[in-house]
């Protein structure tokens, strides 16, 4: 526990593994192929190119696709907040950021979006949709709104990995390391973000982020609390 206490954790993005990025009629074009078809980038930018080639290859830093470093830094490195987001989300107003975001944001169904460690022990989590109309924006979490799994939602051990299915999420979520258990652990009864973090011996940033990413999959929610078989002790 005290080497992850030293880490932070970094935000990768990469193609779906059935996904394929070839070259359009245009140099400035791109078609990407997969489960539900195709889907043509017009006015792809080298940015653009860049990025969407090497996330058919496995996760990328999108900071690493940026020519600028202060730019990537301040828009593309980590953070819970997506593009378009609240004020303080740390997005830039250069341009060609903004277009990869926005590319990226209308292909969210073809994106995996992976939630590491930068320790090189690998993921904590991963997001993959199963949906065509799936979408993921990621927001802070209230640390004070109870929230826990939905109902509908199966566990599924699979070798080196847990497996979060939802019929009404249009995500999977293949948990990784056991950190991202213990926090889904947590969520069995209607608990905090706040309480969360206090309970487990992770960086509170961390506790954090893998919620976020739970919420943005739909496999964590507001806390229903008059569907327990007891009353809330609080």
């Amino acid at each position: 526990m005290a080497e992850t206490a030293e880490h932070r954790t970094v935000h990768l993005w990469s193609l779906a593994e059935d996904v394929t990025v070839e070259s359009g009629d245009t140099e400035d074009q791109l078609v990407l192929t997969g489960r539900w078809g195709e889907e043509w980038v017009d006015g792809a930018d080298p940015v653009v190119q860049a990025a969407l080639r090497r996330m058919e290859l496995g996760p990328i830093l999108l900071a690493n696709v940026v020519p600028d470093p202060d730019r990537a830094d301040a828009g593309l490195q980590a953070g819970p907040t997506e593009p378009h987001g609240p004020p303080g989300d740390g997005t830039t107003d250069g341009s060609g950021v903004l277009v990869l975001l926005s590319v990226l944001e209308r292909l969210s169904h073809l994106v995996v979006r992976t939630l590491g460690l930068d320790d090189l022990r690998g993921p904590l989590l991963s997001v993959t949709p199963v949906s065509r109309q799936a979408s993921f924006a990621l927001l802070r979490l209230p640390g004070g709104r109870l929230i826990w799994l939905p109902r509908d939602i199966t566990l599924t051990l699979r070798p080196g990995a847990f497996i979060l299915e939802s019929p009404s999420s249009a995500h999977r979520v293949v948990l990784h390391r056991p950190e991202a258990v213990w926090v889904v652990g947590m969520l069995a009864w209607p608990a905090t973000p706040d309480d969360i973090s206090a309970a487990l011996p992770l960086p509170p940033s961390v506790t954090e982020d893998i919620l976020d990413y739970l919420a943005a999959a739909s496999m964590a929610a507001p806390a229903d609390t008059s569907a327990l078989p007891f009353p809330d002790p609080a």
